[in-house]
């Protein structure tokens, strides 16, 4: 079984930065490939970013690449979501997954509760 827990959210204003993190436990944690993915009011679930096991392939949206960064501490246990140049579209509660490589949601089969994140115009 696998454990994550999201922290970092919060209200921010347009172009602010936040640092998302999510804290794994569970066995065998450092050989999943790791997403972040978000669901606005009213939308389906989407990809934001994933990180291969180790750290050496990264993939983001069309719509957050230049912006947000993620990577992982496997030491601790902890995957990290850095979001700059905040827009208001960007609004949305923000889920960490563990699963294998890859976008689409079916597969990450370990969630997060989320973390909200809203940004102001």
């Amino acid at each position: 079984q696998v454990q994550l827990v999201e922290s970092g959210g919060g209200l921010v204003q347009a172009g602010d930065s936040l640092r998302l993190s999510c804290a794994k436990s569970g066995r065998t944690v450092t050989s999943y490939a790791m997403g972040w993915f978000r669901q606005a009011p009213g939308k389906e679930r989407e990809f934001v970013a994933a990180i291969t096991p180790t750290g050496g392939m990264t993939n983001y949206a069309d719509s957050v690449k230049g912006r947000f960064t993620i990577s992982r501490d496997n030491a601790k246990n902890t995957v990290y979501l850095q979001l700059n140049s905040l827009k208001p579209e960007d609004t949305a509660v923000y889920y960490c997954a563990a699963g294998r490589w890859g976008t689409g949601a079916a597969m990450y089969p370990y969630w997060g509760q989320g973390t909200q994140v809203t940004v102001s115009s």
